[in-house]
């Protein structure tokens, strides 16, 4: 069995929330989202966590996520994501200013992971049992190739209260694999109880228990390769390079291979609520939902017991 890596995704800077949500104190003892992703992480047997930062906050950052804080328990690596770290050949088109996306983020870490990882963000509040769920699945693959998973929420579980949402709306075949990801942007509950998204203006309607990605994916190493050689082809259309916001987006890589049959990604249920703080006024709800969890014993009031 292998121990695997946790990839997070911690180098945006949060445009909504309006300050460095990464570490942003939520629990009792002033614990950030990360601090519990990793005390989950460490139970479900990850044997790393690799965090992908930015060097303008570096130095803040690992002042506080560094190994003697999680106690020695699990291995800490810190790679950096910039806008123009590309690939041979490519520069950053004039006036662009907005990172490359998640899944360049994730390519940071190409050199860090030789063994199967999940990814997730930095802000996102999984739950201890999506991290149960995903260690369980990578800590199997052993050597495998093209044989990915993901955490799927249902949508009903992932609203704001505070405004609209964007998520990943997925489609699953009978065996329990993904089909595609479609992005699905202003997702909200409307006035009649109804869940409705309304990216071209017009209201539609998605079912309650409509699986959704959080960014909670498991790969394996192979995905590294996938994803730079993609990585070029996204950099030179033209579309890309009239835009100077697009991003490269893990789901968009994922339904490239799903697509065409390279890989297959299993998409896995779990127990576990997600919680987030798009915006400011997420954040009371998740410090009292985290004290409900250590009212019923899911986590220590001290996390790490200092």
């Amino acid at each position: 069995m292998v121990k695997p890596t946790l990839l997070v995704l911690a180098a945006g800077m949060g445009s909504r929330y309006g300050s460095l949500k990464q570490m942003d104190g939520v629990g009792p003892n002033n614990e950030a989202i990360i601090d519990y992703s990793i005390y989950d992480a460490i139970r479900a047997g990850f044997g790393k966590v690799v965090f992908v930062i930015r060097h303008s906050f570096a130095d803040a950052f690992t002042a506080i996520f560094n190994k003697e804080r999680f106690g020695g328990k699990i291995e800490v690596e810190v790679v950096y994501q910039e806008l123009d770290y590309l690939p041979e050949g490519f520069s950053v088109p004039e006036g662009r200013e907005k990172p490359w996306g998640t899944n360049h983020a994730l390519l940071m870490a190409a050199k860090a992971i030789k063994e199967p990882f999940a990814v997730i963000n930095a802000d996102d509040f999984y739950g201890a049992d999506a991290y149960k769920v995903i260690g369980e699945y990578l800590s199997k693959l052993g050597e495998e190739s093209n044989h990915y998973c993901m955490v799927g929420y249902a949508v009903n579980k992932t609203l704001s209260e505070n405004g609209t949402v964007s998520r990943g709306v997925c489609s699953i075949n009978e065996e329990g694999f993904l089909t595609s990801i479609v992005e699905r942007t202003k997702i909200e509950r409307n006035a009649e109880g109804t869940i409705v998204f309304h990216d071209l203006g017009e209201d539609e309607a998605l079912e309650e228990e409509t699986p959704v990605s959080m960014n909670l994916f498991g790969f394996t190493p192979d995905y590294f390769a996938y994803s730079e050689e993609y990585f070029k082809e996204f950099l030179s259309s033209p579309e890309v390079q009239a835009n100077l916001k697009a991003e490269f987006f893990i789901p968009l890589m994922v339904n490239k291979l799903v697509g065409e049959g390279t890989s297959k990604l299993k998409v896995l249920s779990t127990t576990a609520n997600w919680f987030g703080v798009t915006y400011q006024a997420d954040k009371p709800q998740l410090v009292a939902k985290i004290e409900e969890l250590i009212a019923e014993g899911v986590y220590p009031r001290n996390l790490w017991g200092k």
